[in-house]
């Protein structure tokens, strides 16, 4: 197993950009031939929620308008939920390789070790901050300030409601700023956008590049959002879910207006790239322009989403790329734009797509990309995978994505569509083209294994050390260990041994035992009324952590809901 926090992995990266400015000063990064970054991706907004889809419902007009004026890559995919996007977008790597496995109960946090675009432009000379939802790791070394961020404000977990957070809102939400609580004022797209618009200003006066990171947690749910944007679609005729969603997308294109609009007025616009994309399908049942499926689902309207590239003056404008391209593709295509160096130990799975946002190339070389995702910390061979071509796509048990203990069959069940001529996959060609479908297994065969070479599909390790984080908040739902839908405890490494004070979140204020079970040992206190928290003598180590709380003369219970129910904190007194 391999739970080793290495930090001089990073530091060795760093050493390379100093060398490199060493031998060629910085006349190769000069400021005219480094644009600024903006990236905005959206939460369980598909295919078809924007206007220039064909939603003859949904007003997006700002969004509308940016598309005449970007190059739209129409066959872009991401992963079909969003940790594992958001892990791929930010490595340039498939998501397995990171730690992520999938979205919560321990397989939402990426290993400290991987190297992300923010790290890499701030190695280069660029300010980056991230505004919105992080959804890879709340917990030290795997926080956006331990992962290249300078400025972040950000919610916890994978939504603002959701556990550690609970109880907040969209509205007036309780938010993270540089590691800190934040009370902020406003709905939450509002706050996010206008503390980029902020920190954007800060960068122009100060002649810095900036990278920024706006990853909204909108319109995932749940669906808060002011009645003077939703009620109008309900008086359209829609469902009030569908009626919430477009409302929330309707606010989120306001902002993305107002965000462009100041580039204008601050003379911004052909100095910065920006992106606007989703990280997966819709999560409700909606207009999906024509595509099948929705999140979680490894049809094309779970996996392929809405993806504009707008840089004035250097972007092709209002033109559609049909050729497939994918997350793991702008890291690399950001680093080309940026003339950010990479270190060459880095291994990239993705392609630097520039020559088809500029023109240089209207094709590149045919290549297949690989999706999978499915609950349970131990990915199986098979379930819910997806591998796409220019011109096809095979599948494999779709559909089973919340499915842990799908039971596979001695040949696996498989689907094949031709995408050329159906991309709504309502007619399985299998019988007809049986030895593309061959091919096409046995490329994602070697896919999957490799993946698994490159971590054991590991999660992210969750390193306690009072100078790094003190205290540590383990949250059960998010970052606990799952088995077959019971908490184990936590994958950690404390560093320092010590006295550690013990808090749990325990549901009965009814006397009982406090017990933590650490590298084979189980340490037990017995609390009071209304007690919650005591001190444990704990040894340095990694490991399975577990702690719980039993009532006196009661079985233990196992919290496995998304509630703060059985969180703990854990803070080294001495």
């Amino acid at each position: 197993m391999n739970t080793r926090y290495i930090p001089t992995v990073k530091w060795f990266a760093g050493y390379l950009f100093l060398l490199f400015f060493t031998l060629y000063g910085e006349k190769g990064l000069c400021a005219e031939n480094r644009p600024n970054v903006i990236i905005i991706l959206t939460d369980d907004q598909g295919y078809g929620d924007v206007g220039f889809h064909g939603n003859p419902k949904i007003k997006t007009p700002h969004l509308d308008r940016m598309a005449k004026q970007s190059t739209e890559l129409t066959r872009f995919y991401c992963s079909p939920v969003c940790a594992p996007t958001r892990a791929s977008l930010l490595t340039g790597r498939n998501y397995y390789r990171t730690g992520v496995i999938h979205t919560s109960r321990g397989g939402a946090k990426m290993h400290g070790e991987e190297i992300t675009l923010a790290e890499l432009l701030q190695q280069a000379g660029y300010q980056t901050g991230i505004f919105g939802k992080w959804h890879l790791g709340d917990n030290y070394p795997m926080r956006p300030q331990d992962q290249g961020f300078m400025e972040s404000l950000i919610h916890k977990s994978g939504g603002i409601g959701q556990s550690p957070d609970q109880p907040n809102s969209y509205f007036d939400p309780r938010l993270w700023k540089n590691g800190e609580a934040f009370q902020s004022t406003g709905y939450c797209t509002d706050v996010f956008f206008d503390a980029a618009l902020e920190f954007i200003d800060r960068q122009k006066q100060a002649a810095k590049p900036f990278f920024v990171y706006l990853p909204t947690n909108a319109p995932h749910t749940p669906l808060e959002i002011a009645e003077s944007y939703w009620k109008p679609y309900r008086q359209q005729g829609l469902d009030e879910t569908t009626a919430r969603v477009y409302g929330m997308i309707t606010n989120l294109d306001e902002n993305i207006g107002k965000l462009l609009s100041h580039l204008d007025r601050s003379d911004l616009s052909e100095k910065t790239v920006v992106l606007f994309l989703g990280d997966n399908g819709p999560q409700q049942k909606r207009y999906t322009g024509g595509l099948r499926g929705r999140k979680s689902w490894i049809y094309e309207g779970g996996i392929r989403v809405p993806c504009l590239a707008q840089w004035p003056g250097h972007f092709r404008e209002g033109v559609k790329n049909n050729q497939i391209a994918a997350h793991i593709d702008l890291l690399p295509t950001l680093l080309a734009l940026t003339n950010t160096p990479r270190p060459e130990r880095l291994k990239l799975d993705g392609v630097d797509l520039s020559p088809l946002l500029t023109g240089g190339k209207e094709k590149l070389p045919e290549r297949s990309l690989f999706f999978q995702v499915h609950r349970g910390l131990r990915p199986q061979r098979y379930q819910n995978f997806a591998v796409v071509t220019e011109r096809f796509k095979l599948t494999g048990y779709p559909g089973t994505f919340g499915n842990e203990n799908l039971m596979l069959q001695a040949e696996p069940v498989l689907e094949l569509y031709d995408l050329s001529v159906d991309s709504g996959e309502r007619k399985d060609v299998l019988s007809k083209h049986p030895e593309t479908a061959k091919t096409l297994l046995k490329q994602y065969e070697a896919w999957f294994s490799e993946m698994k070479t490159t971590r054991n599909f590991e999660p992210g390790l969750i390193v306690i050390d009072r100078e790094q984080e003190n205290p540590s908040v383990l949250c059960r739902y998010q970052d606990g260990s799952f088995q077959q839908g019971v908490s184990e405890g936590w994958m950690v490494k404390i560093v320092r041994p010590g006295l550690y004070r013990v808090k749990i979140n325990r549901e009965s204020e009814k006397p009982g035992k406090l017990t933590v079970n650490w590298q084979g040992k189980a340490l037990h206190e017995f609390l009071k009324n209304g007690e919650s928290a005591a001190e444990f003598e704990l040894a340095a180590g990694t490991g399975l952590l577990d702690i719980w709380f039993q009532v006196e003369g009661e079985e233990r219970v196992y919290p496995g809901d998304n509630s703060p129910r059985g969180d703990v904190v854990i803070s080294q007194v001495k």
